[in-house]
């Protein structure tokens, strides 16, 4: 059960029109009233043809009029409106069960509590089967105004428990986190316009698009401006930003000036301050041999900070540095939507739209924590090269388990809609990793190796992965993941070690395909030169004498790390 209060008004007499009328949209069948704050003291317009709406109203308004004529500043935001609806799927409801529910939605919104005789005046209008609206004008009987200071919060909670004392469907909790849902009128703006989006949400996505491009607020509104939407900035007598609103072209008022919706208003976390938090942190001081590690191109960076990510959050690295990484994962999924190929892009601009939801949640992200994430998402948004095959299957595979585990954490602290989002999320990058992985898999598969070759790495996976051994054999991607062991081998790899290393990093229990998750994981790992123990220890001498001393001069040079060459090419063993 949805109720949704509406912003305050003060045309009574309108809106009683609207409710006992025939309905500009949906057909209103036999208006009614259900209940009310004096059942007696008026004839029912939707009864009684002698009714007149305006005595209705006036009556409705007397509290307001009384208090304007005693108080030099007139009240003008009386008219409290608030929709009722059940779920599609949900019983019939009687005259008299809407009616104990619309009692139970005035009291817990403090409109009219249990008890109170000088509360304010409301009415209960049923027009249709599955909703009422409630219209109440927020002066009392005493003159005083009503304490609806966080109402809307006690009305869901009220409807939780009026879903579980009725058997109706039972929805999830509110947690302040959600986006406004369209108004009527916008939705049927949208619909007279042609668009496919209301205003709101057609500027939610061009903002969450845009933030993977941008290093500060200032370089997003320009991003922004640049991509025809309409932005103004509100700034300070120093010229300093302090608050921006944006707007659709052609989206207009009734007296044909442009509609501007500020940054809060289209959803919770685009505010200027938590776009400030998220896009201006600084970066934390990096170890040297993290920079000499560094994979080269955005693709495999950012797969690389996805495994840090999932390595933080497996080993409960904060609720704080998670939610940060899970905040950077939304922008990931969307840089990478933004480039990616024709076949899974449909399936990952998706992902990132339901993901927005598992984005957000009561707790404050740590955004210096996700900095490492963050700019590997900047860069693939910015970079001008497509990845290739493996390492976008790689990027996608990771992004996959790492919504898998946001999901869990929503789950472990009581996060239904974050969970609920981050579910729906992982659904759409399982398409979009089948889609990835698929060509790679053909072209892995044409190369199988040896038959002799094939059981000699058998062995190595029963022996390196046990519990999941005949689940790996048995998948039809094994043959693939062969051909990546046997490439792997010839580089100098052991590939006992990678599967093992491979299996550590993602528990293979509820992968439903676990030889096409170890493809991914090992090409990405054997992309790089064997390690070479002597030489690693070398270095880490050098390292640790730069630190109280001169470098020594292999430590002064610059380091790169190889291009990753295609395994694909190498011959069979």
């Amino acid at each position: 059960m949805i109720a949704a209060i509406k912003p305050t008004g003060s045309n009574t007499r309108g809106l009683l029109a609207y409710l006992y009328g025939p309905g500009r949209h949906d057909e209103h069948l036999d208006p009614h009233l259900v209940t009310g704050f004096s059942m007696l003291a008026m004839p029912d317009p939707g009864r009684d043809e002698h009714a007149i709406l305006t005595d209705r109203a006036r009556h409705l308004d007397e509290p307001v009029r009384l208090r304007n004529s005693e108080f030099g500043k007139p009240v003008t935001d009386h008219v409290w409106h608030c929709p009722v609806r059940a779920a599609p799927e949900d019983r019939h409801l009687s005259d008299t069960e809407w009616g104990e529910i619309a009692q139970r939605i005035v009291s817990a919104a403090g409109i009219a509590p249990d008890g109170d005789d000088l509360a304010c005046r409301w009415i209960a209008v049923r027009h249709a089967d599955d909703h009422i609206h409630i219209l109440a004008t927020t002066v009392r009987e005493d003159g005083r105004r009503p304490k609806l200071h966080d109402s809307g919060i006690r009305v869901g909670d009220e409807c939780r428990q009026i879903e579980k004392d009725y058997g109706l469907r039972r929805l999830k909790k509110g947690d302040r986190t959600a986006g406004r849902r369209p108004a009527q009128a916008e939705m049927h703006k949208a619909e007279r316009l042609g668009w496919e989006q209301t205003s709101r949400q057609w500027l939610q996505d061009r903002i969450r698009a845009a933030i993977p491009h941008a290093t500060s607020s200032e370089e997003l509104l320009a991003y922004l401006e640049a991509d025809d939407i309409l932005v103004k900035p509100r700034r300070g007598p120093s010229g300093d930003l302090l608050g921006y609103a944006v707007g659709r072209p052609g989206d207009l008022n009734k007296d044909g000036e442009q509609i501007y919706h500020s940054g809060g208003k289209i959803a919770p976390d685009l505010t200027l301050p938590k776009l400030k938090a998220r896009l201006e942190t600084t970066a934390p001081e990096e170890h040297p041999t993290a920079r000499r590690n560094r994979p080269t191109t955005p693709w495999h960076q950012a797969t690389e900070a996805l495994h840090t990510q999932i390595t933080h959050t497996s080993t409960g690295s904060g609720d704080a540095r998670t939610q940060a990484h899970i905040t950077a994962l939304g922008e990931l999924i969307e840089a990478t939507a933004q480039k990616a190929p024709a076949d899974p892009r449909s399936q990952l601009h998706a992902a990132s739209k339901t993901f927005a939801r598992a984005q957000r949640s009561q707790i404050r992200a740590e955004d210096r924590a996700a900095h490492t994430l963050r700019t590997a998402a900047r860069d693939i948004a910015n970079t001008a090269t497509s990845p290739d095959g493996s390492a976008f299957a790689a990027l996608v595979a990771a992004m996959l388990w790492a919504a898998i585990l946001a999901g869990r954490w929503h789950e472990a602290k009581g996060h239904a809609h974050q969970a609920d989002a981050a579910r729906q999320a992982v659904q759409h990058l399982q398409s979009a990793a089948d889609d990835a992985l698929a060509p790679l898999l053909t072209a892995l598969e044409s190369r199988r190796p040896t038959e002799e070759t094939c059981r000699t790495l058998a062995s190595d996976a029963r022996a390196a992965v046990p519990e999941h051994a005949e689940r790996i054999l048995a998948d039809p991607g094994w043959p693939g993941l062969a051909t990546v062991l046997a490439d792997a081998e010839a580089g100098g790899h052991k590939p006992h070690q990678l599967l093992k290393e491979a299996a550590a990093r993602r528990e293979l229990g509820t992968a439903h395909r676990p030889a096409r998750v170890l493809i991914t994981r090992i090409q990405h790992t054997s992309r790089n030169p064997a390690p070479n123990r002597r030489a690693e220890a070398a270095r880490l001498r050098s390292t640790t004498a730069s630190a109280f001393g001169t470098p020594s001069p292999a430590a002064q040079l610059p380091t790169t790390t190889a291009a990753p060459t295609s395994r694909l090419s190498r011959p069979r063993r």
